[in-house]
């Protein structure tokens, strides 16, 4: 695609992945606020938009093959591969972080007391994850799979309880929100995920985890709001209820 000042962010993303390294050294949230023209992300981010427009042409002159076949492949398939890839890593690191955190609270929560606030807002994190992907995985998935299945036969979906997709859709948006705000904290209180000088192994293992559950939590996010929910709500405009 070509970019422009009007481009929306995540529209960018969403074509070529190699993008959101350019607007993550800008600050630019592409996947919770992402919908936003290219020009208006620069002006919060106070960047020149001439030159943030060089740099994403620069990111954009390899072709991104993952970033295609996600475009590509069918809804539910999508849905499916967010289930095995990010879900389960979410699933794994709530259960693998907790004990860095735990230990680095104790040790060097006297000298670094933010570790306190970060152990206990991981746990938020953790208990509304926990909820927010069951949702996905119990009644947004097996809606989008519905829509699909439907659409390959020509037929009618099926009445939905919650009526329009765009409902629990709104909901999951309104959580994403919550998240970026709550790891936005993290990575500030973290210098971020800077290891102090008298950081130890743990302590350098520890925010290493952090910092890799905050970024497959933005590609996450990005790929339902900026891919898998967009296209939901506009296959399920095709049905005929």
């Amino acid at each position: 695609m070509a970019i422009s000042e009007n481009s929306i962010v995540g529209t960018i993303v969403a074509d070529n992945y190699r993008t959101a390294d350019v607007f993550k050294k800008h600050g630019i949230d592409f996947c919770c606020g992402g919908n936003i023209s290219l020009s208006e992300a620069a002006s919060q981010a106070s960047t020149d938009t001439k030159a943030l427009l060089h740099e994403l042409e620069s990111a954009t002159a390899e072709k991104d093959l993952e970033s295609d076949l996600l475009q590509r492949i069918e809804l539910d398939e999508l849905a499916s591969l967010i289930v095995e890839r990010h879900h389960s890593f979410i699933r794994e690191n709530l259960v693998s972080i907790p004990p860095y955190l735990t230990k680095l609270a104790d040790v060097h929560g006297a000298n670094h007391p933010e570790l306190l606030e970060v152990k206990v807002l991981f746990r938020q994190a953790a208990e509304a994850l926990s909820s927010h992907i069951n949702k996905e995985e119990q009644i947004l998935f097996p809606r989008i799979k519905e829509l699909v299945e439907a659409n390959k036969k020509g037929i009618a979906a099926p009445r939905s309880h919650f009526g329009s997709i765009e409902n629990p859709i709104r909901a999951m948006h309104a959580e994403h929100d919550d998240e970026g705000e709550r790891f936005r904290t993290i990575s500030a209180l973290t210098n971020s995920y800077t290891v102090p000088a008298d950081g130890c192994t743990t302590y350098r293992v520890g925010l290493a985890k952090l910092k890799a559950f905050e970024d497959d939590l933005h590609r996450h996010i990005h790929l339902e709001n900026n891919i898998l929910f967009p296209k939901a709500i506009e296959l399920e405009k095709k049905s005929v209820f």
